[in-house]
């Protein structure tokens, strides 16, 4: 496995701190982001998941705890859209070039709105997934949001 991918040289180039972990990625996971977290040995909260959403049918970014589900009604409001809905796994390949269980908020082909879920921010140090499947980059939360320019939201239910 390559541990040099589009996302981490966009962190590289940004000057962000950041360390490369891997692990064994499972595709029959039934929750890939809570298989991540335990193959690295991590709190759930701390290892993000990257979703691709639209809001009143633009694309957007959400990065949020893998141990929690998106708000629909908050995620519209955290965009200020009156609705949302989850992007199809297909459509999300196409315009992040990434694939599903690989999908990082870092180097995406298309930038698009992102949102990170504020109770991250708290963290010292998250998990984001790195651009490719059993691939995670460790980060601070703050530099995410940074380099992504991203908003911190609350997007949880």
């Amino acid at each position: 496995m390559s541990k040099t991918t589009r996302a981490t040289q966009v962190l590289e180039k940004a000057k962000i701190a950041f360390t490369v972990h891997t692990y064994e990625y499972d595709p029959n996971a039934e929750r890939i982001g809570l298989q991540a977290a335990e193959a690295i040995g991590e709190e759930p909260h701390r290892v993000l998941k990257t979703l691709m959403a639209e809001v009143d049918g633009k694309a957007v970014c959400v990065v949020v705890p893998s141990d929690r589900e998106v708000s629909m009604k908050k995620l519209a409001a955290a965009f200020k859209g009156k609705s949302a809905n989850m992007m199809k796994p297909a459509d999300a390949e196409r315009l992040t070039g990434y694939h599903v269980g690989g999908i990082s908020p870092f180097g995406q082909k298309k930038l698009v709105p992102t949102a990170i879920e504020e109770a991250a921010m708290s963290e010292a140090l998250v998990y984001i997934n790195g651009g490719q499947r059993g691939l995670q980059v460790r980060l601070a939360p703050k530099d995410a949001l940074d380099v992504l320019k991203a908003t911190a939201a609350a997007l949880v239910a």
